[in-house]
């Protein structure tokens, strides 16, 4: 049986699955970045580029984007909206490596980055332009806590965009399923020297509801219009949710 989301944790310890994902996030943070474009051969630069273009149609003045980790997104945000951004996230050592990129590419004056939680955002209701979350949302140790604090902080009529794996159906599922769950693994095991960090994403990736079951949980939530896109074969999804 399938575990659900918020019961699945990076070192299945006692502690809260929220310490658990800063740990993991700060031990692998130095080779994080690495890691990322190896394992997904940079096609995650194409789903960033695709969420932007997206919310780019809003034309944002402010944007907050929640587990920035070291700051793809909110880069991408800046330099596809002319937007300012903050970047917030748990681990202080990936928000460290976010800060030395963005000051080397000189956009510290357009991009801040602040550690915080995003079941317990530091910020007024309806202040963002719009609010995106990259691969962040699997990591919320509650998950319809985090997103209903998503849609707290957004603007009225405007939206949140999550970027989130998926499953891949269909006859390619079982060969991706074997990549994710055996090749995976084992490629971040040796590059990051963290055993379980890796193992956790394919766990996570199988417990997280995609498709219309997220569409359901983010109207619950009270988001009045959900919108999603599938991405490289559904290995990737793209939600817009509009409070």
């Amino acid at each position: 049986m399938t575990k659900d989301i918020n019961q699945v944790t990076p070192y299945n310890s006692e502690a809260p699955k929220k310490s658990q994902v800063e740990d993991m996030f700060d031990n692998i943070a130095p080779k994080y970045d690495l890691l990322n474009h190896v394992l997904s051969m940079k096609i995650d630069v194409l789903w960033r580029n695709t969420l932007v273009k997206w919310m780019k149609n809003d034309n944002p003045q402010e944007v907050l984007d929640v587990a920035t980790g070291t700051g793809d997104l909110a880069i991408t945000i800046e330099k596809g909206t002319n937007a300012k951004v903050i970047g917030l996230d748990l681990s202080q050592q990936m928000l460290n490596v976010g800060v030395i990129k963005i000051k080397k590419l000189n956009l510290d004056g357009k991009i801040s980055m602040q550690k915080g939680d995003a079941e317990n955002l530091p910020f007024e209701e309806n202040r963002f332009d719009a609010v995106s979350v990259a691969f962040g949302v699997r990591n919320f140790e509650n998950l319809r806590k985090g997103l209903a604090e998503l849609r707290r902080v957004v603007k009225d009529n405007k939206s949140v965009y999550i970027l989130e794996f998926s499953k891949v159906e269909g006859f390619l599922g079982p060969f991706y399923m074997f990549y994710f769950k055996n090749v995976l693994p084992a490629i971040g095991r040796l590059i990051s020297k963290d055993n379980r960090a890796y193992t956790y994403l394919p766990d996570s990736v199988n417990a997280f509801p995609f498709g219309e079951k997220m569409k359901q949980i983010l109207l619950d939530t009270g988001f009045k219009k959900v919108e999603y896109k599938k991405l490289s074969l559904g290995i990737a999804t793209i939600y817009k949710a509009t409070k």
